[in-house]
């Protein structure tokens, strides 16, 4: 059994995610305390409840201890993980990209496809979009062997979430290939979707894309952002993402969510700034996908290698995380170096 004090690093919700997904990925019983002890409202919300329920479903696992508030809990995977499809619902407007990141590592071990329906938030601050987890990081995992598959069926937002996602992994029959990304290359077109609901009439969408293209040609990059008037979600909301690859397959994206008092030039100019700083670092993956991908490295047969633009909070406790359980996860400078356990698949 590992034990894992959940106050160390960071102390946050992320702890609690990686280590229940390495836990099933490794076999290992998983016995934490002090869960998001760091935190304003300390213990298990109800998106990190959801995010450790939908694994224990998908691998089977048997736990003791889990609820609203909790800082301790036990969570014992079978060894097995289901194909078939599964409904989560948040019941709030909790991250369904961040439910996303729990379950996907662990489907990559299912015998057969996943799919999965879920029901929260969809945008919001703390959580990558739906179109960077679709046009970011699905790539890079299609890159490795597991091909990805991420539906927006409805948008939802703080606060009333009822979004819905949909998500199909289709996983590979050997263990993940490693990512050796390692030369920045150049970028010759940078994509992205200005997505409003329900404010047509202020033009938000036009307003986001129109900020971050002009941001974008001053730095010389030449930029086709699609803008999307939505009608489905339950209240007004807005999102803006962008990406890019370069010459040499190194994909580099960024996004932001609307909210109360934050203009729609100023979301465009910041995802902009935000790009363009992780490309001019020197950068083989954005300041996000960084931390992602260290999950998918521990799958992988051989050693991942990839540089990001700096190394962020999310970034240090992940590799720590990951080192906690006896895995080489490590970064000299900005270079990521990951040695896959190379578990191969789990099957049930």
């Amino acid at each position: 059994m590992i034990h894992l004090d959940g106050a160390a690093q960071t102390g946050s919700g992320t702890i609690v995610r990686l280590a229940v997904v390495l836990a099933t990925l490794l076999g290992l019983q998983l016995h934490m305390t002090n869960a998001r002890a760091r935190r304003p409202s300390p213990g298990l919300r109800p998106q990190h409840l959801a995010a450790v329920r939908a694994c224990a479903e998908l691998c089977q696992a048997e736990t003791e201890g889990l609820a609203v508030g909790a800082t301790e809990f036990v969570f014992a995977p079978s060894g097995h993980v289901r194909r078939g499809h599964f409904t989560w619902d948040i019941g709030t407007a909790g991250s369904t990209t961040i439910l996303t990141l729990a379950v996907l590592p662990i489907a990559c071990l299912a015998p057969g496809v996943v799919t999965a329906r879920m029901t929260g938030g969809v945008f919001q601050d703390f959580a990558p979009s739906p179109h960077h987890l679709q046009h970011v990081l699905a790539p890079l995992l299609q890159r490795m062997g597991v091909d990805v598959e991420i539906d927006l069926i409805r948008p939802g937002y703080v606060p009333r979430g009822a979004g819905v996602l949909g998500l199909r992994v289709d996983p590979s029959d050997r263990p993940l290939r490693p990512l050796d990304l390692v030369r920045p290359g150049e970028y010759r077109l940078v994509e992205g979707i200005s997505q409003a609901s329900h404010l047509s009439e202020r033009r938000v969408a036009d307003r986001m894309a129109a900020a971050c293209e002009a941001r974008l040609a001053r730095a010389g990059l030449v930029s086709d952002v699609r803008r999307v008037e939505d009608t489905k979600a339950d209240q007004p909301g807005a999102s803006l993402a962008v990406w890019a690859e370069s010459s040499t397959g190194a994909r580099l994206g960024a996004d932001r969510a609307g909210a109360r008092r934050r203009s729609s030039e100023a979301i465009g100019r910041f995802v902009a700034d935000s790009l363009v700083a992780d490309m001019r670092a020197g950068a083989t993956t954005d300041r996000h996908v960084a931390d992602q991908l260290v999950l998918f490295g521990v799958l992988a047969e051989g050693t991942t290698r990839y540089v990001v633009p700096r190394v962020t909070e999310h970034l240090r406790t992940n590799l720590w995380v990951a080192r906690h359980f006896g895995l080489d996860a490590r970064c000299t400078d900005r270079l990521i170096e990951i040695d896959g356990a190379a578990t191969g698949r789990v099957t049930g």
